[in-house]
């Protein structure tokens, strides 16, 4: 077999199990003879870099073995960093590439229009300066959407989904979703006790822009009610809900997890802030809001809890280290039967390689009718048989 080189990045925001990841594309790479180039800050490595530049090399070029990442599965975040960079859609095209002409088109978000350009074709540019034979893209729906784009103009790539909210198509996992719901739940665990002491209502958000998994699954394990962005919850009961469950524990207190899309009937959650490269802007917390509500409407005192960081921090858990270390040698075992095009996944409950996503189909998002109930804002316990270990199906 012919020495390859292969290219390896993180786009978007972190997760715990990516350098499990990278550790395992390197380790199982040295092992048939393959050289591995780390690249740096996501697809904006891709962009930004300029190979007249030596700093500018170093700062986005990162090649990788068995020495340099020997440790690195032993923490959370990414070794190779990350960015939010969309080259397909770049606002400001980097100074060293100021003098090319790119296609530009305008771009319209929230009723802002601005012009933006598709540096694709210097990224493929860059792929063959670097001599890369595969591409390894460890991304959530944004950075993969780009890698479906890469592949078709002729760049091998290979997909590797992560994203705590677990909204990734073709797949019933994501790595970074099993160590968030873990996490959710132990701060959830240790905050009953302050809003128990106190008596209040305690409202729990975590992440979840599209779609509801991730405060799903937490209430759950966690048994309490969630919201979620797949539907929005009649106000007026959500808090009838919460004051009588409070007035029937023994202890006096209730809780609920929303997740950052989730709303109710006629209120939609604030946004502020710029739009990232993927026409995302950040939004206001709809737990304050909630608890303003819940104030204002009942008389209660409430502890609002903002879960969404802390939840992409630190180690992995087991789960997360095992699908993240099997994706990576997976992608590699793809890479030598020549594939590309292709996602890591888990299909009914079972590891596969499947498509990368069309981008056009947006995220996957909580099937209400068999996941959700919608009179309790609650999860659906009941018939589970057959169903593959993470309860839903890609």
């Amino acid at each position: 077999m012919s020495t390859k080189r292969i290219g390896i990045l993180t786009g978007g925001g972190d997760v715990p199990g990516l350098n499990s990841v990278i550790k395992g594309v390197v380790y199982r790479g040295s092992e048939l003879g393959f050289e591995v180039i780390g690249i740096r800050r996501g697809w904006e490595g891709l962009t930004h870099v300029n190979f007249d530049d030596a700093p500018s090399v170093s700062r986005y070029i990162w090649p990788l073995n068995r020495e340099n990442t020997r440790t690195i599965d032993r923490t959370g975040g990414t070794v190779l960093h990350s960015s939010r960079t969309n080259p397909a859609k770049m606002k400001k095209v980097p100074d060293h590439l100021k003098n090319l002409q790119f296609p530009s088109s305008e771009s319209t978000k929230k009723g802002v229009t601005s012009t933006v350009y598709d540096v694709t074709t210097q990224v493929v540019k860059n792929v063959d300066k670097l001599g890369l034979d595969y591409l390894i893209a460890i991304g959530g729906d944004d950075t993969l959407s780009y890698a479906a784009k890469l592949d078709k103009v002729g760049v091998k790539v290979i997909a590797i989904p992560k994203t705590m909210d677990n909204d990734v198509r073709n797949t019933e996992y994501c790595i970074g979703f099993s160590t968030a719901i873990t996490r959710a739940s132990d701060a959830i665990q240790r905050q009953r006790t302050t809003v128990g002491s106190h008596e209040r209502i305690g409202i729990f958000r975590v992440f979840g822009r599209d779609a509801g998994y991730t405060a799903l699954y937490t209430a759950y394990v966690t048994s309490m009610r969630c919201c979620i962005p797949e539907h929005k919850f009649k106000l007026e009961r959500l808090i009838e809900l919460l004051v009588k469950d409070k007035k029937e524990n023994p202890s006096n207190y209730s809780i609920c997890v929303l997740s950052e899309g989730a709303e109710w009937e006629g209120y939609q959650v604030k946004e502020y802030g710029e739009p990232d490269a993927f026409g995302h802007r950040k939004k206001m917390s709809v737990a304050e809001d909630l608890s303003e509500e819940i104030k204002r409407r009942v008389k209660e005192e409430t502890v609002v809890s903002d879960l969404t960081y802390e939840l992409r921090s630190g180690d992995p858990d087991f789960v997360d280290k095992m699908v993240a270390g099997t994706f990576g040698n997976m992608a590699m075992d793809c890479l030598i039967e020549g594939k590309h095009g292709v996602m890591m996944a888990i299909v009914n409950g079972c590891y596969a390689c499947v498509q990368i996503p069309d981008p056009k189909l947006g995220p996957r998002t909580v099937d209400i009718e068999t996941m959700y109930n919608t009179e309790r804002y609650r999860p659906n316990y009941a018939n589970k048989a057959g169903l593959p270990i993470f309860l839903t199906r890609a």
